[in-house]
């Protein structure tokens, strides 16, 4: 069974982008278009609540439900780390909690991101998506 084939279709289409680029320089620069894309987040969502824990980097994931589907923000202050944080938003908001819970952590390897990544920046990918799903589950 395919694992893209779980995927919502926005996210499914951010992990084609990568699988295409064989490139590590390649996909770097898709993670960095990206964080240039994210808008900042306001001082006061940079809270305890909202932090990512085990990331060497500062790291901050906002959800709000907004007519039965979840809008997220973050950020980072780290530019590879914000993309990577941008990656998960764009592939994930606009979705009801009860998708974004049943989508499976496989999806990380398909981008063939942990490849290019440090294992620090790896497992802190990881757990950014952990805690949108965490964030989705408070919803359900």
């Amino acid at each position: 069974m395919c694992a893209e084939t779980l995927l919502p279709t926005k996210l499914a289409k951010i992990v084609d982008r990568f699988k295409r680029r064989s490139n590590p320089k390649q996909k770097y620069e898709q993670l960095l278009w990206y964080a240039k894309k994210l808008p900042p987040l306001p001082e006061v969502d940079k809270v305890e609540s909202n932090k990512v824990s085990g990331c060497v980097s500062q790291v901050y994931i906002t959800a709000e439900l907004v007519d039965g589907k979840l809008i997220y923000h973050g950020d980072s202050d780290a530019q590879l780390v914000k993309g990577l944080v941008a990656f998960l938003i764009e592939g994930l908001n606009e979705l009801p909690p009860t998708e974004i819970i049943r989508v499976k952590p496989d999806f990380i390897a398909d981008t063939g991101l942990q490849v290019s990544l440090t294992p620090s920046r790896a497992n802190g990918f990881y757990n950014i998506f952990k805690l949108m799903q965490k964030k989705a589950l408070d919803f359900v």
